[in-house]
């Protein structure tokens, strides 16, 4: 299923109305989450990307991160691949809780070289997003793992508590 998935950017909406995504960079206060908190010093400090309906980073895996000798830990991949598509969401102007994560890794994720994951929406079903993500070599364009995930918005009032804690905001960058 996951190499069926609809290509980046691409939203089947069932019903709700698409809007055209900005494209720049995310911004938002300092946290400690593991995968893009700047305050987490042990996490990944990912930078995160807007891009006309998706979401994708760039990062070359130190070695803190390693599994096998000179390979990522497949944990760390997951997580990269689960933050691209949850940050797909907020592109839609939503916030949500991963539900379901489905990770298959097509090849060895190596430390110290330069990587790319993207998440888009693949379809929107009231408070249901289903989301898909591309993990790849940037020098080779092979691709590394792929994964699909089920996230669901949070309630509008702890949508709106999350908004002011974190203060997200998209930034925009020339093209």
């Amino acid at each position: 299923m996951t190499s069926e998935a609809a290509a980046p950017g691409a939203l089947t909406t069932a019903g709700a109305s698409q809007t055209r995504q900005r494209v720049g960079r995310y911004e938002f206060a300092p946290h400690n989450c593991f995968a893009c908190g700047q305050l987490n010093v042990s996490g990944l400090q990912l930078r995160l990307h807007a891009d006309e309906g998706s979401c994708w980073t760039d990062i070359a895996l130190p070695h803190r991160f390693e599994g096998w000798d000179e390979i990522a830990h497949g944990g760390v991949v997951s997580a990269i691949l689960d933050e691209v598509m949850a940050w797909s969401l907020i592109a839609q102007d939503r916030l949500g809780f991963t539900a379901r994560l489905q990770v298959d890794f097509r090849r060895p994720v190596p430390i110290e070289r330069k990587i790319r994951a993207t998440g888009w929406i693949t379809d929107r079903r009231r408070r249901r997003f289903d989301t898909a993500a591309r993990l790849t070599d940037s020098i080779t364009g092979e691709v590394l793992a792929e994964a699909t995930a089920i996230y669901l918005a949070a309630p509008a009032a702890q949508e709106a508590q999350m908004r002011g804690r974190y203060g997200i905001r998209i930034v925009e960058e020339q093209r």
